[in-house]
C-alpha cells in the first residue's frame, strides 16, 4: 500500500506524476490523501481496517469497561471536582467509594489539610454540591450518590494508603 500525503498542498498534475514514478514498484493499491482536509483518508482507513484479522473477543459483549463500578465512580467523582474547581484544586486530592449498597453509594474525597477541605466543599457547601450533581448526571438513574471529604494527613507519604487508593 502507498500513500501519498499532504495532496492539499500541490496540484492534482504533481500528484499524477508522484503516483506514475510509484507504479514502477509494486503497490497492491494507491492512496493520495490529505490529512489535514480529511481528503482520501476514508477510503485508507476502510482499506487498512479490511486487511486486519479479527481478534479474539477479550470481554462479553455486554461489558462496557474492564475496571470496577466502583472504581469508575470514585474517577467520576474525581474528574467533576477537576472540571469545577480548576486552578485551586490541591493536588493531593484523592477519591474512593467507601460503601456498595446500589443504589447507594458513598464516596470519599481525600486532602491532606483542613484548608484543602475547605476549598473541596466551597462556600456553603456549593462546591461539593455542584460536584454531586453532575457526576450524578453522568450515573444510571435512581443512583444516591453521598460524598464525604476527610482530612487525611500525608496519605501520598503512606504506602498502605497508596495501595488502599490504587496507587
Amino acid at each position: 500500500v502507498l500513500v501519498v500525503n499532504k495532496v492539499d498542498r500541490v496540484g492534482r498534475d504533481r500528484i499524477a506524476e508522484q503516483l506514475i514514478v510509484a507504479s514502477g514498484f509494486e503497490f497492491d493499491q494507491y492512496f493520495p490523501i490529505s490529512a489535514r482536509d480529511g481528503e482520501g483518508v476514508d477510503g485508507l482507513r476502510d482499506h487498512v481496517l479490511g486487511r486486519l484479522p479479527e481478534g479474539p473477543q477479550y470481554y462479553p459483549q455486554d461489558m462496557v469497561t474492564d475496571v470496577p463500578e466502583a472504581f469508575w465512580v470514585a474517577e467520576l467523582v474525581r474528574e467533576q471536582l477537576l472540571a469545577i474547581v480548576k486552578e485551586e484544586l490541591p493536588h493531593s486530592i484523592a477519591t474512593r467509594v467507601t460503601e456498595w449498597e446500589w443504589p447507594r453509594v458513598r464516596c470519599e474525597v481525600l486532602v491532606e489539610r483542613d484548608s484543602q477541605k475547605g476549598i473541596v466543599i466551597g462556600k456553603k457547601g456549593a462546591v461539593l454540591k455542584a460536584v454531586g450533581t453532575a457526576a450524578r448526571a453522568q450515573m444510571p438513574d435512581g443512583a444516591f450518590l453521598e460524598l464525604v471529604v476527610r482530612v487525611d494527613k500525608g496519605w501520598q507519604k503512606r504506602p498502605k494508603a497508596l495501595d488502599r487508593l490504587g496507587y
